[in-house]
Order: C-alpha cells, then sequence, then structure tokens
C-alpha cells in the first residue's frame, strides 16, 4: 500500500535517466504533466506507460486539464471551453448548461482516461469576483449557488468517466488580485465574507461529489495569519472538521513565489505536511525538488496513503475504443452545437 507523498514534474517527451532516479524514490506518489510533456496522444500514452511500470503501487498521474486556458493537451484532444462559457449559457438556458457541465467533465475524464491519466485537477470552483486575472474564465460564475450546481454537474461526468474530481482552490482564489505564481495574495475580508466563497465546498462535500480538494497560496488575514496551503486552521479546523472532509488534500505548487518567505521546499513541505496535506507537489525547480526528496523522510501517514490510493481512475477503454464509441461521439455533437450555437471560438 505504500504510496509517496510528493507529486513532482519531468522535463519532457521521455523520461531522462535523471527523472528515474527521481521517481524512484520511497517519498515520491506522483507525477504532474504539462505541456512540454505532450506531444501526440500516442507520446503521452507511452511516456505514461512508462512513468507506471516504474514501481509498484503505481504512481499517481495527474495534469491541469480544466478547458480554455489551462488545457495542457491541445492537439488530438477535444478542445474545451472555459468554464465561464458555461456559465454564460446558465444565464440563458440553466438545463442547457447543466447538460454541458455534465458532458465536458466527461470528455476531459473519458479522453485523460483513455491515456492513462488517473486524476484532473478540477473543477475549479472559485467565484468570478471579477478581479483575479489569473483566474478569471477559469471559475464558472460569480454566483455562489450558480458555481456549486455547475461544479457538480462537472463532478458528475468526471466520476461516469472513471475519474475522480478535485476541487480547488480552497477556500478561495477569486477575489483577490494578485497571482500566487508570483507574489503572495492576502485576502483581507472578515471571515463571514468568506462564506460565499467556501459555499461550492460545503455543498460539494455534502454531495459526496469531490475526493481532492487543491489549497490555495492565500493568506486570509482575519482568519489566520499562514497561507492556507501551510494553515492547520484551514486544513485541519475548517476542511477536515466543520466541513467534515475527509478526502485527500493537495497543497499547491510549492514552488510558486508566494510561498518563498517560507522557506526552500523542504520547508514549505513540513509546513503543509504539519498541516494536513496528503500530498505535496513541486514543480519547475529541479534542484529544489531533488534537495526536498532526498531530505524528506516518508512519514508513513496511513490515512493519506488510503486517501491517495482512492484517487486512482477506474478501468477505461482504449483510445481508439473511446472515439468510435457511441458516448463519445453524442458527447463531442452536444458540445460542438453548443459552440455553433453561441458561434464561440476555442482559444488555441
Amino acid at each position: 500500500m505504500s504510496r509517496g507523498f510528493i507529486m513532482l514534474d519531468v522535463e519532457g517527451l521521455e523520461l531522462t535517466s535523471a527523472d528515474r532516479s527521481l521517481l524512484l524514490s520511497q517519498n515520491v506518489g506522483g507525477v504532474i504533466l504539462f505541456s512540454r510533456n505532450y506531444e501526440s496522444p500516442e507520446q503521452i500514452f507511452n511516456l505514461i506507460n512508462e512513468i507506471r511500470l516504474l514501481k509498484s503501487p503505481s504512481l499517481l498521474i495527474a495534469v491541469d486539464h480544466e478547458g480554455g486556458r489551462v488545457q495542457r493537451f491541445r492537439d488530438g484532444f477535444t478542445q474545451i471551453p472555459s468554464m465561464r462559457y458555461i456559465g454564460h449559457l446558465y444565464d440563458q438556458n440553466q438545463i442547457a448548461a447543466f447538460e454541458l457541465a455534465f458532458f465536458t467533465g466527461w470528455i476531459i475524464g473519458a479522453e485523460l482516461r483513455a491515456v492513462g491519466v488517473d486524476l484532473c485537477f478540477g473543477p475549479c470552483v472559485d467565484l468570478d469576483w471579477g478581479s483575479s486575472a489569473i483566474i478569471g474564465d477559469r471559475s464558472f460564475h460569480r454566483d455562489k449557488k450558480v458555481v456549486e450546481q455547475l461544479s457538480y454537474k462537472f463532478t458528475r461526468g468526471l466520476k461516469k468517466a472513471g475519474m475522480q474530481a478535485v476541487a480547488k482552490h480552497f477556500p478561495g482564489h477569486g477575489f483577490v488580485v494578485n497571482d500566487s505564481h508570483e507574489q503572495l495574495p492576502i485576502d483581507r475580508r472578515d471571515f463571514s465574507d468568506l462564506l460565499d466563497d467556501i459555499y461550492p465546498y460545503e455543498g460539494l462535500i455534502r454531495k459526496g461529489a469531490i475526493s481532492a480538494v487543491m489549497m490555495s497560496h492565500i493568506v486570509y488575514e482575519q482568519t489566520d495569519l499562514m497561507p492556507a496551503s501551510i494553515s492547520e486552521y484551514w486544513i485541519n479546523d475548517h476542511l477536515r472538521q466543520q466541513l467534515k472532509f475527509d478526502g485527500t488534500v493537495f497543497c499547491d505548487d510549492l514552488s510558486m513565489k508566494a510561498l518563498s518567505a517560507y522557506g526552500n521546499l523542504s520547508k514549505r513541505a513540513r509546513l503543509a505536511l504539519k498541516a494536513g496535506c496528503d500530498m505535496v507537489i513541486m514543480c519547475n525547480d529541479r534542484e529544489g525538488t531533488q534537495e526536498a526528496v532526498k531530505l524528506l523522510q516518508n512519514n508513513h501517514n496511513y490515512p493519506s496513503m488510503l486517501r491517495l490510493a482512492r484517487l486512482r481512475g477506474k478501468k477505461s477503454i482504449s483510445r481508439e475504443q473511446l472515439l468510435v464509441s457511441e458516448d463519445w461521439i453524442a458527447a463531442t455533437n452536444h458540445l460542438n452545437d453548443y459552440l455553433q450555437q453561441s458561434n464561440f471560438e476555442l482559444s488555441g
């Protein structure tokens, strides 16, 4: 059952000897893939298969593939509109928006599972307050109830395709202006004003719709002075105890500049694990990641291991079978019909 608590990236289209050595470390339990790792469906299938064969249980394979501007695999995959598009459709036709949210989740999940990906980091359930450029059209809507409803339909589509859902970025990234990739955002609202942002999580948890949550690198200073991703209050007291969430907790990428004041990757990882994260993500800093993997000891946190094991993708059909299946043809036809009706243009 042993599974490591670190998720990291690899360099290119194939594994290097340095990649293999790092992935074989006992405390590495997952790989997150990026656009630089993708050339074609055949290539990514082979890369994932190579990663899986390295160890047992195999490493958890994840990708950011929300649609819109956050879709790592494009050529050969169905291009997915931003979630804001689905929210705009909701304002015109609620039933159509629910249907499209479900089909979108299913297409994403089915196409990723067909090449071996276990997990898509989505849906993004941040509210569209109109102030965050990094979130922006990744959000379904400004209205908390609409976000909860559409994200729920999206998770149902993912689940039907054999994939668990990861809601992000808890407790909410949509209000702050600053991009946590570049600096530490501070949300100065009172706790009572954060309840709208938390609302979609409460609904999804209550419905059993999400198996994982990704924490934000944001300080909510009226509630806790630590960024949520390394905050015992937000992870343990609020998410675990108040909201009764028993799924996996991911931190956002520890190499993001938002956490630069909290030490090197090893120190940041220790803070995140101490706060209650089950798996920490380290990307785009190979030297720092190598040091962290070497210094951090496998903590044998058995509840975390069980939660991570549940995220493994369910059995799927091959890509060739998927593309001729009635479900895939119907779902992509529905998606194309909606886009053509609105003259929507997909971004490249």
